[in-house]
């Protein structure tokens, strides 16, 4: 996707207890941003997710994640991770993020999250509550 497809960016500061011995972000902090990223995205929607999990005894557990590094991102990197819901299914949500350099157009990495709607007492899956889809499909052009 290109920089301009996503609506929602959130920044972060590479930290030196991120990087590897190779002066570069270790591989799992991408997912660390990710995860991070998303619940940013919820706060800018005005969800609220504790609530959301009290009132309905559901939650999103998480059944993959994908990244694809393509640059090395280095200490001190000033970066900006976009987020978008690239389609609802009946008990799935899809997350598309990007890692982009915050002072230019580089892209360091792609990736993509999906949780399933679980009921937390049986854990089986559940359909993706209304209030969440309409949330955004009114905030986001997607393909149900």
């Amino acid at each position: 996707m290109a920089r301009q497809d996503f609506e929602f960016f959130f920044d972060f500061r590479v930290r030196y207890s991120e990087i590897d011995g190779q002066g570069v972000v270790f591989n799992a902090h991408y997912l660390t941003y990710f995860d991070t990223t998303i619940t940013e995205f919820f706060r800018h929607l005005g969800f609220d997710y504790q609530a959301y999990v009290q009132q309905t005894g559901q939650d999103f557990h998480l059944v993959k994640s994908l990244v694809n590094y393509e640059k090395p991102i280095l200490f001190d990197a000033e970066i900006e991770v976009g987020c978008r819901v690239e389609k609802i299914g009946r008990t799935s949500i899809v997350f598309v993020l990007e890692i982009f350099d915050k002072n230019s157009s580089d892209r360091y990495s792609t990736g993509e999250i999906i949780w399933v709607n679980t009921d937390q007492t049986t854990h089986k899956t559940e359909p993706v509550n209304n209030e969440i889809r309409e949330m955004f499909q009114h905030n986001e052009n997607l393909t149900a």
